[in-house]
């Protein structure tokens, strides 16, 4: 009987480990709802977020809020925690150095770069990369540029690029478009106006390096079928063709209009296997995405995407009963200004890419 279990443990171990030069690599994309620490920044709007502000956020709230966090990317990991985490809403280094310092995911090596933008909530975007999975080789940030309003401020895209374990490099972009205070088609131009900004960056990179991936992710305030993002990114949905190699879209009517960079946003798709990432008056939609270039749907590629591997993480511990609105929502840090003490009214992104050796 030993004899029998032993083996069968040893078929077990054989069949759950990746094929002999293959590895797995796990990006996730996050909106972690006001990571804001308890000290007054006086040249942004967080009075709110002070022991002494509205929201009473104190010490014991921000250092528990770093646990829930820690906990929400570990468990995203599953086997081994991602390589890659883009996060949207983090006020600054400090509030980033602790997430990384003082959890569990002090055990993970992580390092991080993020925005110092002029956003006037004083929200940047950050992106967190695990060392021996991702050589990391530099990042810049770039300020969207209104055309209404030249004066107003936002997020900066961060982009980042570095170097798998393939050699092969990728360029990351995080991304928080604004939001859509004040109406959704009154703010959609300035969504529009970020979405020309990262198809700016996007193309000059693909210029010059042609066969260069790209994976974007982040909060983009609109969903696949906005114009923002299938109009002026240009991003369409994984089209079947992808499985196998294929570069050619899904409708040839339309391919004289792309530009050379074609760019498949993994959550454009009619029925996604869970109703959204972002739950607003009852309505789930698709506000977070991640997008990639066509070269890691190349087959041949040594950095591919998995197919299907896209997908919203929504264990139960991210969501608490809907009283309002009936079903469930997110469980979030607040409901308004009543504490929850949950994780985030987002949920987060995942994705899986092959590495061949």
């Amino acid at each position: 009987m030993t004899r029998i279990l032993t083996m069968t443990f040893f078929i077990l171990t054989l069949f759950s480990l990746p094929s002999q030069g293959q590895t797995d690599f796990r990006v996730m994309s996050y909106n972690v709802e006001n990571l804001f620490d308890t000290k007054d920044d006086p040249f942004t709007t967080d009075n709110d977020f002070l022991p002494s502000g509205n929201r009473h956020w104190t010490p014991g709230r921000f250092y528990h809020k770093l646990q829930q966090l820690a906990k929400v990317i570990t468990a995203a990991g599953e086997w081994s925690t991602p390589a890659l985490v883009g996060l949207c809403e983090v006020e600054n280094d400090s509030v980033l150095v602790r997430l990384l310092n003082y959890t569990p995911l002090r055990r993970q090596h992580y390092r991080y770069c993020m925005t110092h933008g002029q956003d006037t909530r004083g929200i940047n975007v950050a992106l967190l990369y695990q060392r021996d999975k991702f050589r990391y080789r530099g990042h810049t940030e770039h300020p969207v540029r209104f055309t209404r309003k030249q004066h107003k401020h936002t997020r900066n895209i961060l982009h980042v690029w570095g170097d798998v374990i393939t050699g092969d490099r990728i360029d990351v972009f995080v991304c928080h478009f604004p939001s859509r205070y004040g109406g959704e088609k009154e703010s959609e131009p300035d969504r529009l106006d970020a979405a020309r900004t990262l198809r700016v960056l996007c193309d000059s990179l693909h210029h010059l390096h042609p066969a260069l991936h790209i994976l974007i992710m982040g909060d983009f305030n609109d969903t696949p079928d906005d114009m923002s993002i299938r109009e002026i990114l240009y991003a369409h949905p994984f089209p079947i063709s992808c499985l196998s190699g294929s570069d050619s879209m899904p409708m040839k009517s339309r391919m004289d209009a792309y530009p050379s960079l074609h760019l498949y946003n993994l959550f454009a798709k009619d029925k996604p296997f869970f109703p959204g990432s972002h739950k607003y008056q009852g309505e789930w939609s698709q506000l977070d995405q991640l997008i990639l270039s066509s070269s890691l749907t190349d087959t041949t590629s040594r950095m591919q995407v998995i197919p299907g591997s896209a997908r919203i993480f929504s264990p139960p511990f991210l969501l608490t009963k809907d009283k309002t609105w009936r079903g469930e929502r997110p469980f979030r840090t607040y409901y308004g200004f009543k504490y929850e003490g949950g994780y985030s009214d987002h949920l987060p992104l995942i994705v899986d890419f092959l590495l061949l050796k």
